[in-house]
């Protein structure tokens, strides 16, 4: 075991592991740059079997009377949630309503997440306890090698949640990135006298390259439009799982619109210009925030480097005037006595341009004549 622990905190041995990792992580994201069309054509792919499969359920749903359209949970971990109790254990409202905002729908997703919150505690505390009591690294003491265990247990009960959040918070902004020109063909669509579900099939297939994302929720609601039984379900759904602002008044227009029977048209043309006003003013909030947040870049990184420049070559100046009165002393204190002015005449006389670039150094101190 110490041979196995001296091998891993070798220097040269963490420095071969650490390029590997950048090697191995440098050529999953080339890869993942190729094939971002491959992507498209698989979630293209999963929605119109999200669609055959909303179209069998439906039919089975209008057979079996009151029976509703269910999932069936093929995740590898259902039967340990089942069994240890694991959704009522750690119960959270809003698990399903995060997990398909970060993409992720039906009950396989949800069995998933809640194994990995139940595992990851105990796989990131004991890799820490690993680390610190065995293999000993940086040779704490009991105390502080016990937090850092106990705080990898607790941040392990936390990652999947913070995975899910920043999963849906990246969804979220690809979708709103593509949301506003994706609203403006929709009413270009509609006014040619397109049916709202031809639109939005015509909407997702073109807005496929610029956000992914926003094809698939599109295709999503083309296909949840057709068999759900009430349109207005499938509306409040896209508007729970992109949880925006903008797409929710958008949907809420819809609903109206088809409610009482008012031009589509016009809803869209009120929605499109409204989301472009909130992106012009989401711009210009960004725009007006970026002083207060330069200060501190600026003041960290520019304004010494200003400072050593300007007051560089006065220090190196001073270094050499005392280099060279700490090296003649009696011929400078003779020189300085005979001088007529004293002290002052012949720092005047001898340095005047090494004062001149101090006073130009200093810029707010005004320097008074030497008499």
């Amino acid at each position: 075991m110490q041979d196995f622990a001296a091998f891993v905190m070798n220097p040269s041995n963490l420095i071969a592991g650490g390029v590997a990792l950048l090697v191995f992580f440098t050529v999953i994201t080339l890869g993942q740059s190729l094939m971002s069309g491959e992507q498209l054509d698989k979630r293209m792919k999963a929605v119109a079997t999200r669609r055959d499969e909303l179209r069998r359920l439906s039919r089975q749903g209008v057979a079996a009377g009151s029976q509703g359209l269910r999932h069936t949970d093929t995740s590898p971990y259902r039967a340990l949630v089942e069994k240890l109790n694991l959704k009522k254990l750690l119960e959270d409202p809003k698990v399903v309503d995060n997990l398909a905002m970060a993409g992720y729908r039906g009950p396989k997703p949800v069995s998933t997440f809640y194994f990995f919150r139940l595992a990851m505690p105990f796989v990131l505390g004991a890799l820490a306890a690993f680390e610190m009591f065995i293999v000993d690294v940086g040779h704490y003491s009991f105390q502080i090698k016990m937090l850092i265990t106990v705080g990898a247990f607790v941040a392990g009960y936390y990652a999947p949640n913070i995975y899910i959040k920043n999963k849906a918070s990246k969804r979220r902004l690809s979708i709103m990135s593509a949301f506003p020109d994706s609203l403006d063909l929709l009413l270009i669509s509609v006014e040619a006298g397109m049916s709202i579900e031809t639109a939005l099939q015509k909407v997702a297939a073109e807005m496929g390259p610029s956000s992914i994302e926003l094809a698939e929720e599109l295709s999503l609601l083309v296909a949840e439009l057709s068999y759900l039984p009430e349109r207005r379900q499938a509306y409040d759904g896209l508007a729970k799982r992109t949880n925006h602002p903008g797409i929710k008044a958008v949907c809420t227009a819809m609903i109206q619109a088809e409610k009482y029977g008012t031009p589509l048209g016009t809803a869209l043309r009120v929605m499109a210009k409204e989301n472009r006003e909130m992106r012009l003013s989401a711009a210009e909030k960004k725009a007006a925030a970026l002083p207060a947040q330069l200060t501190v870049p600026m003041i960290v990184f520019f304004l010494p480097v200003l400072f050593l420049v300007i007051l560089g070559p006065v220090v190196l100046r001073i270094g050499d005037m005392q280099k060279k009165i700490h090296r003649h002393p009696s011929s400078m204190k003779s020189r300085l006595k005979s001088s007529r002015g004293g002290l002052r005449s012949a720092i005047c006389r001898r340095f005047s341009d090494d004062i001149f670039l101090i006073a130009l150094g200093a810029k707010f101190t005004r320097v008074a004549p030497l008499a």
